[in-house]
């Protein structure tokens, strides 16, 4: 039984990989993981806020903010509280290579065009196999459209490609008017994979303290539901690679993003909850049901619950919104 994959143009033993979290920042842990049977690993993001200098303008940049990311669980942290540095950063990279056999993909989250650009190229220097952009921002000018924020992001996407030579992903969440276009877009600027989707801890308040404070929750099954339609509907129709994140706890949840269209399926609040050995666990209970529905690979289900190959195909749009509504009983 064939459970390979490729997924950035690198061979991936499995389509099990570690996604940003906590986890990635120790060495053991990466080699726990390879041990597992991960087939790559995602590093936690570096943050361009951590590569400011001056520790005042850091301090503001993040307690100005009014996002986290799912690789943080801390809000708001104060300077001192952040594990690892850019250079600290590059370190890991470079020790993370000379450690496990598995793709190695850093992570990135920049502020500025400048940014991006200056901390890829030495990302890629430092030897990371492959990229994630972790691309996130709060439009907030009232005077600011839809469109201008969609420009932002796929100028970034364009300058990073040009910038360096590796794989390029791009972690994005859902909220465009029109997911499907910007998926062709960011295709179309070099993306060689999409990862869908970003999960982002909102503020929560504190009624005793009157405190805005982190609450933040892992992801459940539940969540798979909304990136497994679209890889679902994008498989086939765009050329970039497609990574399912959010809501894979179990082979199940696997085996349906992998049919959905999805390269590569990754874990993170599962590992955090489980620990980093209930990636054999998975891996032991997909191998079980492709041998008991007689799949002899993964290449071979891909897609094959896609909008392009279900034999409803409206059943990842309003047609299937209405039928659910009339159907529920309570």
């Amino acid at each position: 039984m064939d459970i390979s994959t490729r997924y950035l143009g690198l061979a991936l033993r499995s389509p099990l990989v570690a996604s940003a979290s906590p986890l990635s920042e120790q060495i053991y842990n990466l080699k726990q993981m390879e041990d597992a049977g991960a087939g790559a690993v995602v590093l936690h993001s570096l943050f361009q806020e951590q590569l400011e200098r001056e520790a005042s303008e850091l301090h503001y940049h993040m307690t100005e903010g009014t996002e986290s990311f799912a690789e943080a669980l801390s809000y708001f942290p104060e300077p001192t509280t952040f594990h690892l540095g850019p250079d600290a950063y590059l370190k890991h990279i470079r020790k993370a290579k000379d450690s496990v056999d598995i793709p190695v993909i850093a992570s990135l989250n920049g502020s500025t065009l400048g940014g991006w650009i200056d901390f890829a190229r030495l990302i890629e220097d430092a030897g990371a196999d492959a990229l994630e952009l972790n691309l996130y921002h709060i439009p907030t000018d009232l005077n600011e459209t839809g469109g201008a924020v969609e420009a932002r992001y796929l100028e970034v996407v364009a300058a990073v490609r040009a910038a360096v030579s590796i794989p390029l992903a791009v972690k994005l969440s859902p909220f465009f008017s029109n997911m499907a276009n910007m998926a062709r877009q960011l295709d179309e600027k070099g993306a060689n994979a999409l990862v869908l989707f970003n999960r982002f801890y909102q503020p929560d308040i504190d009624l005793e303290n009157l405190e805005v404070y982190p609450h933040v929750l892992l992801s459940t099954p539940q969540d798979l539901r909304l990136p497994l339609r679209w890889i679902a509907i994008l498989y086939g129709r765009i050329n970039a690679d497609l990574a399912a994140t959010s809501g894979v706890h179990t082979a199940e949840d696997a085996l349906k993003m992998l049919m959905a269209g999805a390269n590569v399926t990754m874990m993170a609040s599962a590992l955090l909850k489980n620990g980093i050995g209930h990636i054999r666990t998975v891996e032991a209970d997909l191998r079980r049901w492709m041998e008991e529905h007689e799949y002899e690979s993964v290449q071979q289900m891909r897609g094959s619950m896609s909008q392009q190959h279900a034999g409803n195909p409206a059943a990842f749009e309003r047609a299937q919104y209405m039928r659910a509504l009339t159907t529920y009983q309570v």
